[in-house]
C-alpha cells in the first residue's frame, strides 16, 4: 500500500536540513531502486523553486510499504529526524488515483 510521509522542520532548519541530506537522499534512492517511490520532494518556505535562506518547511514522500507501522519505522529512521530538521511527522494511507 502507497503511505504519504509529510515531515514538518522546525524554524530555522536549514543548516542541520543541508548538513544530513546526502543521507537522506540515499535513503530516498534505495526505496526508488526497489520500485516503492512514487514522489519525494521538500516543500520552499517561500513561493520559489530555489527559496535561498528561507529554508524549506517541510517535506513530502510518497512511498509503498507493506503497512502503517514499516511507513512508520522507517520514516523514524529517517537522517532528517535524528538531526533535529522535523518538529513533527505524520504517516497517512494514501491512494493513488491520477495519474493511471
Amino acid at each position: 500500500m502507497l503511505y504519504m510521509i509529510i515531515g514538518e522542520d522546525v524554524a530555522n532548519s536549514l543548516e542541520k536540513r543541508m548538513a544530513v541530506r546526502p543521507a537522506h537522499v540515499e535513503r530516498l534512492k534505495a526505496l526508488q531502486a526497489a520500485g516503492r517511490l512514487i514522489l519525494a520532494g521538500p516543500n520552499p518556505a517561500i513561493d520559489a523553486a530555489d527559496p535561498g535562506p528561507a529554508g524549506f518547511s517541510g517535506s513530502l514522500i510518497v512511498a509503498e510499504f507493506d503497512s502503517l507501522s514499516d511507513a512508520q519505522d522507517w520514516a523514524n529512521a529517517d537522517p532528517y529526524i535524528e538531526a533535529g530538521v522535523y518538529a513533527r511527522v505524520t504517516i497517512k494511507p494514501f491512494k493513488k488515483v491520477l495519474p493511471a
